[in-house]
């Protein structure tokens, strides 16, 4: 999980995304595009919205999407329209006045089942925050898989703020039972079982991945790390990172420190400098966080995308493994993330949830 200031940063990101995106030529957006030899996400969304920014396609590409960078030649990609939406997609107030009304008219089950108690919490824009329509992406994700996965139970999702306390007692000691949401490490690698990867690891039960976001390294197009092929060839770099970013992506590729160096930055901004003046060999970000920054220094060509190593961090929900229904409630979960994929509400959800967050922003300059 991010913390405080990672999360502002999340937020900041989102917004000017969107705000950029509206502002672009369509071209190719609102359509389809047929992936040719030498494309990656980047390179097409800079065609299609005037900006290198690729979350958006990845969300609407997913299931068939793995690396932003090895894209099959002769792969048809749907590209978002300027807001968010796909042509002819679903809105979720559709998908969740449709599930509501399945849940409605669902029998009901004469046998007695504890309520679900769900926990997120605040500031986390726009994932989790009671501000937000329908408490945020994260928490109308969960409503609507456990409907599609055919829950007959009541449940409720509540607000705690001290996101620590979620794992450290709110779950092992049963006052909830599932938490929205969490990074997801890579559980088949070792990992000091005290470290935050061990212990979900070790003592969680985790849904399949939620929502995935992408973090991209840049640095000076003569850098010799600008054509790097593995996370091992960043060895003996500076490496900057904006304070508050989860460094996930260096722990799991054995690049913490002092495999490399790595400066803090008060702001991704802050670390697109040092690249330009020559402090930090890298800046990893994410690409919406690089475009921001980018256009606030008013550079072009001056930092450019590694095009071979990028890390996908996956977020997901996590039960305690000493719940007596761990078992069942992410079986239910993962049943209908697996189904909302497939009919198209999972990007619904995500894309209108943006939208919202970028309308509310917005509203409040």
């Amino acid at each position: 999980m991010y913390n405080i200031q990672s999360r502002t940063l999340v937020r900041a990101a989102v917004a000017a995304t969107f705000i950029s995106a509206g502002a672009a030529g369509a071209q190719d957006a609102c359509s389809t595009y047929q992936v040719a030899d030498g494309d990656t996400l980047a390179t097409i969304a800079l065609s299609a919205y005037g900006i290198s920014d690729y979350q958006n396609i990845f969300n609407a590409n997913r299931s068939v999407v793995s690396n932003p960078n090895l894209l099959e030649s002769g792969l048809v990609l749907q590209l978002p329209c300027l807001d968010g939406s796909l042509p002819n997609g679903l809105t979720a107030e559709a998908v969740i006045q449709q599930q509501e009304q399945f849940q409605a008219a669902r029998p009901s089950n004469n046998v007695y089942h504890p309520p679900m108690k769900i926990v997120t919490g605040n500031d986390w824009q726009p994932f989790a925050d009671e501000s937000l329509p329908g408490g945020g992406m994260m928490a109308r994700l969960a409503t609507t898989a456990l409907q599609r996965g055919g829950n007959d139970r009541e449940f409720s999702i509540s607000f705690v703020d001290d996101w620590g306390s979620h794992l450290d007692v709110l779950l092992p000691l049963g006052a909830f039972d599932v938490s929205l949401a969490w990074t997801l490490p890579d559980c088949t690698k070792q990992h000091d079982p005290a470290s935050s990867s061990g212990r979900r690891c070790n003592e969680f039960l985790r849904t399949v991945p939620v929502y995935e976001t992408i973090t991209a390294y840049f640095m000076r197009p003569d850098s010799p790390y600008a054509n790097a092929q593995t996370y091992e060839d960043f060895r003996g770099s500076t490496f900057c990172r904006p304070e508050g970013y989860s460094t996930i992506d260096l722990e799991v590729n054995g690049m913490l420190p002092p495999a490399l160096e790595l400066m803090l930055a008060d702001k991704p901004v802050n670390c697109i400098e040092a690249v330009m003046l020559g402090n930090a060999d890298i800046a990893g970000m994410t690409p919406d966080l690089f475009e921001t920054s980018r256009k606030e220094l008013g550079i072009t060509n001056d930092v450019v995308e590694n095009p071979n190593v990028n890390y996908v961090t996956s977020y997901g929900f996590l039960i305690s493994k000493v719940n007596p229904f761990g078992r069942e409630y992410v079986a239910m979960l993962n049943r209908g993330l697996n189904e909302m994929r497939q009919s198209g509400e999972w990007y619904a959800i995500v894309s209108q949830s943006l939208r919202d967050h970028n309308e509310m922003l917005m509203a409040t300059e």
